[in-house]
């Protein structure tokens, strides 16, 4: 009886914590393996109906639900650590990459060392040479054009040739002139052997004059040495006379001969200022030639005709530009900075590249620098003590010639970029 009184009696709050208990945590574990976030909504909604309980039990673990993913990453097998095989490869390409890097820097330092550090190079430069600027030395109408446009000429070659004839009237007139001159000089000639005979003659007048004044003189001593009884007055008077008129033809002669003598030297002056005529004319024909012979111009040195401006027909004027001849003879002028002449002499070999060909190597030296920037000559040179002053890195034109002959292929002309390299080592 009292069993079952016991058995069917309720349940009391004592026996029914337990049992709650045991029913809760069935409950949390079906549900964490359905769905873990539930679970956590659950003891959440738990803690908070029965605060007292959540403390005084102790709270099961919460298993969440898996994931998609997590069940992915529980299905695999967890790595296995390397084996020495594998660590021994990951060793060998550590080391070949050190290699590699090693190899690089190395290859990196002897390109540096061998073919940068050695040589001083610029893009500022290019090719150079005299050209000769063709210029007619007379004016007139251009009658024969004998080159074209590119041609290539030898010194001495005929150009074009200027309409002659006026230059050809010119020379014929100063050609006759000269003939006039070449007369007068001998017409001076002549007179001055005619004066100098004249002259002679009167030499000789005065000494004729000079004997008669000495005889007359004398006859008059004698005369007046006698007694005047001897000799009348008649005969003394006449012979005094005589002895004055003797004394003054005597001066008369002397001065017939200095006129005659001063008249040898105008003809000798004569004969000087034709001289002087002939040579006038004969430079006068000489220019007249000279400028008939400019009326054909001919090429003053060989090289390629470039610029021409004229044709036929053209009238042209003195010192015009006609055209230019660009010579083989070249050069270059490499404008290097200030900072890289330090190691830039005269005398260093310069492998040269031009922009033109660029398969092309040549080979030249370094001939000698410039005294003084290409700034400091130009046009409008720099005033660095006015206004404000900003530093600016000169360049110093190198003049650089060719060590051998330019292969005949090559078409080079003034102007032609190229890139030179010094070897400064």
């Amino acid at each position: 009886m009292t069993v079952e009184n016991q058995s069917s009696a309720p349940p009391t709050p004592a026996d029914l914590k337990p049992r709650i208990a045991r029913r809760a945590y069935e409950l949390y574990e079906e549900r964490a393996h359905k769905n873990g976030p539930a679970v956590e909504d659950w003891e959440q909604a738990e803690r908070e109906i029965r605060p007292g309980d959540a403390k005084s039990e102790p709270k099961p673990e919460a298993k969440s639900e898996p994931k998609p993913g997590d069940q992915a990453a529980e299905s695999k097998p967890a790595p296995a650590p390397p084996s020495p095989a594998q660590r021994k490869h990951k060793r060998t390409l550590i080391l070949l990459g050190c290699a590699i890097v090693l190899v690089l820097a190395t290859a990196a330092t002897f390109y540096y060392l061998y073919f940068i550090a050695p040589f001083e190079s610029t893009d500022d430069a290019f090719i150079e040479g005299h050209v000769a600027i063709v210029s007619p030395q007379v004016s007139g109408p251009v009658v024969q054009l004998h080159i074209h446009d590119n041609q290539m000429v030898q010194e001495g070659d005929l150009l074009l040739e200027i309409d002659p004839r006026n230059y050809e009237t010119k020379t014929a007139q100063t050609r006759a002139d000269l003939a006039a001159a070449q007369s007068q000089l001998e017409q001076a000639k002549a007179q001055v052997v005619v004066d100098e005979a004249k002259a002679a003659q009167q030499l000789a007048a005065v000494a004729v004059a000079d004997a008669e004044a000495r005889l007359a003189c004398a006859d008059l001593q004698r005369y007046q040495a006698v007694e005047s009884r001897a000799v009348s007055q008649t005969q003394l008077d006449l012979e005094q006379t005589r002895a004055e008129s003797t004394t003054g033809s005597l001066e008369v002669a002397r001065n017939r001969a200095r006129a005659a003598t001063a008249q040898v030297n105008l003809s000798r002056t004569s004969v000087a200022s034709a001289i002087a005529g002939v040579q006038q004319a004969d430079a006068k024909l000489q220019q007249a030639e000279l400028d008939l012979s400019y009326t054909k111009i001919f090429a003053p040195i060989a090289g390629r005709v470039t610029q021409r401006t004229v044709e036929r027909g053209d009238y042209v004027m003195t010192a015009q530009s006609l055209l230019a001849l660009v010579p083989t003879n070249m050069w270059i002028v490499a404008n290097f900075k200030e900072t890289q002449l330090a190691r830039i002499h005269p005398g260093q070999s310069v492998l040269i590249r031009m922009d033109a060909y660029p398969g092309q190597k040549l080979k030249g030296k370094v001939e000698s620098l410039q005294a003084g920037t290409g700034a400091q000559f130009s046009l409008l040179p720099p005033e660095n003590a006015v206004g404000n002053y900003v530093k600016v890195v000169q360049r110093v034109p190198v003049r650089i010639i060719f060590d051998e002959p330019l292969p005949p292929g090559l078409d080079i002309s003034p102007g032609m970029s190229v890139t030179p390299e010094v070897t400064v080592k």
